[in-house]
C-alpha cells in the first residue's frame, strides 16, 4: 500500500491558503514514470472505460480544463492523481486505506470478474465490471466539480452507483474549505471537513476518528455520507460505541474503530508515519519514553490537530520526505540499533513517484490563485517546484517524461539523483540540502514576482503569461537539477574509487 497525505486548513497555513499534499508511491520493485499534463475539454472523454475494472461511465458534456499527473507508460489506466480545474477546485486521489472483516462482509468490494467460457457456447457467463479505483477518480470528478463540497457530492454519487474495488481516501479543496472522503466497503463513504485551524495526517489507514451522523444527514456543515449509512451500520452492528441503546449507531461515533483496522502491520507501516508527522508539527508533546503521549504504534493518534505554529510549504515537504530523522528509527541515522533503524516504514522512500502540493491563495486573483507545487522521485533527494495551474500547457521539462531513462526531464533526473545519493547518503547530503533550499527559495521568489507582473495585465492575457513564466522557471530548475546530478555523480564515483583503492590495499 503506498502514499502519505497531509492536509492543512486555511487558518493553520502560513499565508491563509488551503494546502493539500500527498506522496504518490509506486509498488515495491516498480518505478512508475509520471508527468504533468493539462487536459482540455475536447480531450476529456464523454464515455470513459476503466482499464483495470472494465467499468464504463457516461460523463457530462461540460468538462472544464484541469491539470493532472498521469502515468507515462500506457496499459493500465490514466492515474491522474492530483490537480486543479479552471474554477480553482483541487483534488488529490487517492490514499489507499485499510478496513476490517466486518465491513468487507457488510458491503463487499466490487471486483472485476472475467467472463467464463466462450460467448457462443452453452454455460457462458459474461464479465462483470468492477467498481471505481484510483485509476479513475480524478478523471471522473475534477473536470466537473464547482467546489470542494461539490467534488464530494459527485464522487459520493458515483461510489453509491458503481462501487469501488479498493478502500481509498480522497481530498478536495477550494479557497475556503478542504474535505476528506473515505470509502467504506464497496458502496459506502463518509466525508469530513478539515477544521480551518488544524492539519490532518493520513498514512495508509482509515483515519477519521469522530463523525456526526446528525450533521451529515442534516445541515452538512462539517460532515457528509452515503444516504443509507445509518441504517446500514445498524443492520450490521458496525458501531463500537459503548452505552448505545438498540442497534445504534451513536449520533457521534468513531469511524476508525467502526470501519478501520488495528493490525500488527499497521504498527509497522502506518501509525509510525502519523506519529512522526505530528511529532514535527507539535514538538512540545511528549513523543519518547515511558511518559510519551503517543508512540509509533499508538492506535489513537488524532486525525486532526492544531499545530503549534503555522504550517509552511517547507514543513509539508519535510514531513513527506522524512525517514524518522532525530530518532532511533532513522534508517540513515546512527542512533539506536540496526533493528530500530529498520523497524518502521519511512515516508520518504525510494519508491516515491511524485509529490503534489495543491495551494489555493486567498490573497491572489482567481486567475493565478492556484499553485501546484511538484516534486518527482524520492522525496529525500528532490525539491518542490511551484507551477501556476490555470494554464493551457505545462513546461516540457515536466510534461515530456518518457519510459526511457534520461536526465533530460525532471522525473528521471530526480530518479537518477535518488538512486545515486541513497547509497552515499551522508557524502551527498550537503549538496542535496543546498539544492533543495536554492530551488525552494527560487520558487517563492518566482511566485511573488510573477504575481506582481500579471496583476497589471488584462485578465485575458494572464494564462499565456503564466505559461511562459512556468516554462522559463522550468529551465532554471533544469540547470540546478543538472548541477546536483553532476555533484552526486562526482561524489559517488570518488567514493567508489576510494573503496576500490582500499580493496586493492587489502589484497
Amino acid at each position: 500500500m503506498p502514499c502519505t497525505t497531509i492536509l492543512v486548513g486555511k487558518n493553520a497555513s502560513y499565508d491563509g491558503s488551503t494546502l493539500v499534499a500527498r506522496n504518490e508511491d509506486s509498488s515495491n520493485g516498480v518505478f512508475e514514470p509520471k508527468r504533468m499534463r493539462v487536459v482540455h475539454p475536447d480531450e476529456q472523454p464523454r464515455v470513459y472505460t476503466s482499464v483495470l475494472s472494465h467499468l464504463t461511465v457516461e460523463l457530462p458534456d461540460n468538462p472544464m480544463r484541469y491539470t493532472s499527473v498521469p502515468d507515462v507508460v500506457p496499459g493500465h489506466g490514466i492515474w491522474a492523481e492530483a490537480g486543479f480545474n479552471e474554477l480553482n477546485v483541487g483534488m488529490s486521489a487517492t490514499e489507499t486505506l485499510t478496513t476490517n472483516e466486518r465491513v468487507r462482509g457488510a458491503d463487499p468490494l466490487v471486483d472485476y470478474v472475467p467472463a467464463k467460457g466462450n460467448e457462443d457456447e452453452d454455460g457462458y457467463v459474461p464479465a462483470q465490471p468492477g467498481g471505481l479505483g484510483e485509476e479513475d477518480m480524478v478523471t471522473l470528478v475534477l473536470p466537473y466539480a464547482k467546489s470542494a463540497r461539490d467534488g464530494v457530492r459527485i464522487l459520493g454519487d458515483l461510489l453509491e452507483r458503481y462501487g469501488t474495488y479498493e478502500n481509498n481516501g480522497i481530498a478536495f479543496s477550494d479557497v475556503d474549505e478542504i474535505w476528506w472522503l473515505e470509502t467504506i466497503g464497496g458502496h459506502h463513504w463518509i466525508a469530513k471537513r478539515v477544521p480551518d485551524d488544524a492539519y490532518v495526517t493520513m498514512p495508509n489507514q482509515l483515519g477519521i476518528d469522530s463523525f456526526d451522523l446528525d450533521d451529515a444527514e442534516g445541515a452538512q456543515a462539517d460532515h457528509m455520507c452515503s444516504a443509507d449509512l445509518r441504517a446500514w451500520m445498524a443492520e450490521w452492528h458496525l458501531d463500537l460505541t459503548l452505552g448505545v441503546e438498540g442497534d445504534g449507531p451513536a449520533a457521534v461515533f468513531n469511524p476508525r474503530e467502526a470501519f478501520g483496522s488495528h493490525s500488527d502491520s499497521d504498527h509497522v507501516y502506518n501509525t509510525p508515519r502519523a506519529w512522526y508527522m505530528q511529532r514535527c508539527l507539535n514538538p512540545s508533546d511528549v513523543w519518547d519514553g515511558p511518559e510519551a503521549d503517543y508512540t509509533p504504534e499508538s492506535d489513537d493518534i488524532p486525525w486532526s490537530r492544531v499545530p503549534e505554529r503555522k504550517v509552511t510549504i517547507e514543513d509539508i515537504k519535510y514531513v513527506l520526505s522524512s525517514h524518522y530523522q532525530g530518532t532511533e528509527y532513522d534508517c540513515y541515522g546512527s542512533k539506536g540499533t540496526p533493528a530500530t533503524r529498520g523497524a518502521y516504514r519511512p515516508i520518504g522512500i525510494n519508491r516515491n513517484s511524485q509529490l503534489a502540493v495543491l495551494q489555493l491563495r486567498p490573497y491572489a486573483h482567481p486567475a493565478y490563485r492556484a499553485v501546484q507545487w511538484m516534486a518527482f522521485g524520492s522525496n529525500s533527494f528532490n525539491a518542490l517546484v511551484p507551477l501556476y495551474a490555470n494554464v493551457e500547457t505545462m513546461p516540457e521539462y515536466f510534461a515530456d517524461t518518457q519510459a526511457r531513462v534520461t536526465s533530460e526531464n525532471f522525473y528521471w533526473a530526480n530518479r537518477l539523483i535518488g538512486a545515486l545519493a541513497d547509497v552515499r547518503f551522508h557524502e551527498c547530503g550537503r549538496a542535496v540540502e543546498d539544492y533543495q533550499e536554492k530551488v525552494g527559495g527560487m520558487g517563492h521568489k518566482q511566485i511573488h514576482d510573477i504575481d506582481a507582473a500579471v496583476a497589471v495585465l488584462p485578465e485575458a492575457e494572464v494564462p499565456a503569461e503564466l505559461a511562459r513564466a512556468n516554462e522559463a522557471f522550468a529551465e532554471r530548475v533544469r540547470v540546478e537539477t543538472d548541477a546536483l546530478l553532476g555533484k552526486v555523480l562526482y561524489t559517488t564515483s570518488c567514493a567508489m574509487k576510494n573503496s576500490f583503492a582500499m580493496n586493492d590495499n587489502v589484497r
